[in-house]
C-alpha cells in the first residue's frame, strides 16, 4: 500500500486531494494507520521528560493526525455526495472505531494533567489571544468529554460513545435507502400537469437511473414539503407525494431515534447534566436551555397566528372550508400570482444556474470582499459533476479552491451543505478546499438548470459558508472557519443570502437564459411581498422541527422515555405542547428522515438556524443602514468576524461589528411578527 494516496500529502495546488488516484480500497488502510499514527504523537507528547509547554503539548497536539485529517475529511464528503454500498458498509465499520480513537484522544490521563497544568498556569504563560484560546478550548473539550470522569464511568462512556456513533450510521443508512424506494413512481407524463418541461425531464431522468424507462419518478428531497407541491395540478398525486415524504423511515429510523435519544440521555447524566440539550446547549451561545425556550415562547404564538391568516386566504382560493396539508403550497402560489402577480414558474427562467452561480454568487463576492472566483477546469474533483475553482484576493493574492457539487443523483444525500478538504492554518502552512453541495434537479443534455427562487438563496447561504472557511486566517486547526458554536456557524451563511435580492446583484443575474431580458424592474419588490405571506407558514414549520429536535434531547435519563415504537407518539405530544400541531403544516423534518438532528451533528441544534437568524436579522439592517458603501461593510464583517473563526468569543465578534449586542427587533419585522 505504498502507493496510497492518503499516506503522503497531496502535491495539486492548495493540498487538493488527488481524486483521480483514490480508489475505495484505499480508505481503511488510511483510517488504520492515521489512527495509529496519532496515537503516537499523543503518546509521544505525554511521554515526554520537558514538563508541560505549550510548544510541546498545545501545538504538538494541534500538529498531529494530519494523515487522519486527510482521509477523514475526504471520506465523509464522498459517503455525503458520491456514495455507493461499499462506501456505507465501510462507514459503518469505521465509525465506531472512528469514536473510539476520538475517546482516547479526549480521555487520555497523561495527556489531559498537562493541559491542565497549562491551563490553570495560562495566566503566567505570555501567550497571546489566540494562544490562550487553544489553549482553552483543548482543555475545555477533554473536561465537557468527561476527562475528571472516575475510570468506571469512563469505560461506561466510551461504550455509550461508540454505539452513539454505530447508530448514526444506521440511521444513514436507512435513511438513504427508505427515501429512494418513498419516491412516487408516475406511469404517464399527463399526471405531472402543472411541473414544467424541465422538472419532468428530472423525473423521467431520474426513473431510468432506476431502470422504468418510460416512467417518472419524483425523487425525494430532505424535508418534508415537497417542491412539487406547488405545482402539480393532480390533488391526488399532490397527496401521495406528501403523505410518501411523511412516512419515509418511520419504521426504520422511529426505534434508531428512540434509541438515540437513550443513549444521549444517558451520557448528558454521566456528564452531570440533566438532558443532551443542556449539555450541548452550555458550549453554545445561547448559554442555557431557558434562553432557548424563551426564543421559542416569543417566536411560536406569533408564527401560529400568521400562519392561520394565511391558511384562511389560501382555504378561500381553493374555496374549501379548510385547506389541507398537500394543497398549501399550491394554492399559495396562485394566492401569489393573484395578489402580487408572481408566478413561481414563471420566475425560473431568469435562475439559470451558470448566471446565478458567476453573475450572482461570485459578482455579489467580489462587490463585498474584493475577492475573484475562476473555474479550473484543469483540477479534477470527486465526481464529474463536482466543478474546481480558484479564489484569489482583492490583490491577486491566492485564498483557496472552491469545489461546486450543485445537482442530485441518487448517489447523493438530500438537502444542502459545505465541507472542508482542507482547513486553513498558519501552523500547517495549510489554505483551505471548501466543497458545496446542493441538490438541483439535472436537466436534460443540453437543457438549463433553472432554479427556483428557494434554490437561488440556498446557493447563496451554501455560499456564505464557504466564505467563512476561505476568510479563514488563524494559526491553530482547532479554531478554523466554521469551527464555531453550532448556533453561531448558520449566522454568516444566512447574512450572505441578502445578497440574491440586493438591488445591484439581482439585476446583474436575474435575465432571462433565452433572450437576456432583465427580469422585469418591479419584480423584487413583489417577490418579498410574496415572501412575507409565505412566512407563517416557514416559521411554523421551522419552530415545529425545532421543538420536536428540543423534545429528543431534553429527554433525562431518570424520566419516562418513549418505548421502541413509541417514535410517532412522542413526536405527537411534544408538538402539542408547543401548540405546533397543524395539520396543515408538519413539521420540516419529521422524526425518521431528521438526519441534522440523528446523524450529521445538529443534535439539541436545530433551533440554531432560528438563533442564528437574530444575528442575521440585525447585521443585514447594519450592512443597510451603517453609512459606510458595501465593500467598506464587507471588509468589517470579513476582518472582524470571517476570518477569527473561533479564535474569538462569537458574541464579541458580532458587537466588534455592529457595535452592541444582538437584538430580536429585526427578525420579527423581517417575518410580519413585530406586533
Amino acid at each position: 500500500m505504498t502507493t496510497n494516496p492518503f499516506f503522503e500529502p497531496s502535491e495539486l495546488p492548495y493540498g487538493l486531494p488527488p481524486f483521480a488516484r483514490i480508489r475505495h480500497e484505499h480508505y481503511l488502510p488510511a483510517f488504520e494507520r492515521g489512527m495509529a499514527e496519532q496515537l503516537a504523537e499523543v503518546a509521544a507528547i505525554t511521554t515526554g521528560a520537558e514538563p508541560a509547554t505549550f510548544a510541546n503539548t498545545v501545538e504538538a497536539l494541534e500538529r498531529s493526525g494530519t494523515l487522519l485529517g486527510r482521509v477523514h475529511r475526504v471520506f465523509f464528503n464522498k459517503v455525503a455526495s458520491d456514495t455507493d454500498d461499499a462506501l456505507q458498509a465501510l462507514e459503518a465499520k469505521i465509525a465506531p472505531r472512528l469514536a473510539a480513537h476520538g475517546d482516547a484522544l479526549l480521555l487520555d490521563p497523561a495527556l489531559f494533567a498537562r493541559l491542565a497544568a497549562l491551563y490553570e498556569g495560562r495566566e503566567h504563560l505570555g501567550l497571546d489571544a489566540e494562544q490562550l484560546k487553544v489553549l482553552e478550548r483543548q482543555h475545555d473539550l477533554r473536561v465537557r468529554a468527561g476527562a475528571q470522569l472516575a475510570p468506571d464511568r469512563q469505560r461506561r462512556l466510551r461504550e455509550l460513545n461508540t454505539e452513539i456513533a454505530e447508530r448514526c450510521a444506521e440511521f444513514r443508512r436507512n435513511l438513504r435507502a427508505a427515501t429512494a424506494e418513498a419516491a412516487p413512481v408516475v406511469e404517464r407524463a399527463e399526471e405531472l400537469a402543472g411541473l414544467s418541461p424541465d422538472q419532468v425531464a428530472a423525473a423521467a431522468g431520474a426513473a431510468r437511473a432506476r431502470g422504468l424507462d418510460g416512467r417518472f419518478v419524483l425523487s425525494l428531497k430532505n424535508f418534508t414539503h415537497q417542491t412539487e407541491l406547488a405545482s402539480l395540478d393532480d390533488p391526488v398525486l399532490r397527496e401521495r407525494l406528501l403523505a410518501a415524504s411523511l412516512g419515509r423511515a418511520a419504521r426504520s429510523n422511529g426505534p434508531v431515534a428512540v434509541a438515540l435519544a437513550r443513549l444521549r440521555a444517558e451520557r448528558a447524566a454521566l456528564l452531570g447534566h440533566p438532558s443532551h440539550a443542556s449539555w450541548e446547549v452550555a458550549d453554545r451561545t445561547a448559554g442555557t436551555t431557558e434562553a432557548v425556550e424563551e426564543m421559542f415562547g416569543r417566536v411560536n404564538g406569533p408564527a401560529v397566528a400568521n400562519a392561520a391568516l394565511e391558511a384562511a386566504a389560501l382555504a378561500e382560493a381553493a374555496g374549501v372550508a379548510e385547506i389541507g396539508a398537500a394543497d398549501w403550497q399550491y394554492y399559495a402560489e396562485r394566492v401569489r400570482k393573484e395578489r402580487f402577480g408572481l408566478d413561481a414558474a414563471a420566475l425560473r427562467p431568469y435562475l439559470e444556474l451558470e448566471s446565478v452561480l458567476h453573475r450572482g454568487v461570485f459578482h455579489a463576492a467580489r462587490l463585498v470582499y474584493g475577492i475573484t472566483v475562476t473555474e479550473r477546469p484543469d483540477l479534477v474533483a470527486y465526481h464529474p459533476d463536482a466543478r474546481v475553482f480558484e479564489v484569489h484576493d482583492a490583490d491577486g493574492s491566492p485564498l483557496g479552491l472552491y469545489i461546486g457539487d450543485f445537482h442530485a443523483r441518487p448517489s447523493k444525500r438530500g438537502g444542502a451543505w459545505e465541507n472542508e478538504l482542507v482547513q486553513q492554518s498558519h501552523l500547517l502552512g495549510h489554505r483551505p478546499v471548501v466543497v458545496n453541495n446542493l441538490n438541483v434537479a439535472k436537466p436534460a443534455e443540453g437543457e438549463p438548470t433553472l432554479l427556483t427562487w428557494k434554490e437561488v438563496g440556498t446557493l447563496f447561504h451554501e455560499f456564505g459558508h464557504a466564505l467563512h472557511a476561505l476568510f479563514s486566517d488563524v494559526r491553530y486547526p482547532l479554531l478554523a472557519g466554521t469551527q464555531v458554536p453550532r448556533d453561531f456557524v448558520e449566522f454568516p451563511s444566512q447574512v450572505n443570502e441578502v445578497w440574491a435580492e440586493w438591488p445591484e446583484v439581482l439585476a446583474h443575474y436575474a435575465r432571462h437564459h433565452v433572450t437576456g431580458e432583465p427580469m422585469p424592474a418591479d419584480l423584487p419588490a413583489r417577490l418579498r411581498e410574496a415572501e412575507r405571506f409565505g412566512a407563517g407558514f416557514r416559521m411554523v414549520e421551522h419552530q415545529a422541527a425545532a421543538v420536536l429536535d428540543w423534545a429528543w434531547h431534553s429527554l433525562s435519563a431518570d424520566g419516562e422515555l418513549p418505548d421502541e415504537d413509541g417514535a410517532e407518539a412522542f413526536e405527537a405530544a411534544a408538538l402539542e405542547r408547543s401548540g405546533l400541531a397543524l395539520p396543515t403544516i408538519p413539521p420540516r423534518y419529521r422524526t425518521g428522515y431528521f438526519a441534522h438532528i440523528f446523524s450529521h451533528g445538529y443534535e439539541a441544534g436545530y433551533y440554531g438556524y432560528r438563533w442564528a437568524e437574530v444575528l442575521d436579522a440585525d447585521a443585514v439592517r447594519w450592512f443597510r443602514e451603517n453609512g459606510k458603501t458595501v465593500r467598506e461593510s464587507g471588509e468589517v464583517f470579513r476582518r472582524e468576524l470571517l476570518a477569527r473563526g473561533g479564535s474569538v468569543d462569537p458574541l464579541e465578534a458580532f458587537r466588534a461589528v455592529i457595535g452592541r449586542d444582538p437584538e430580536i427587533g429585526p427578525l420579527l419585522a423581517r417575518h410580519g411578527l413585530a406586533g
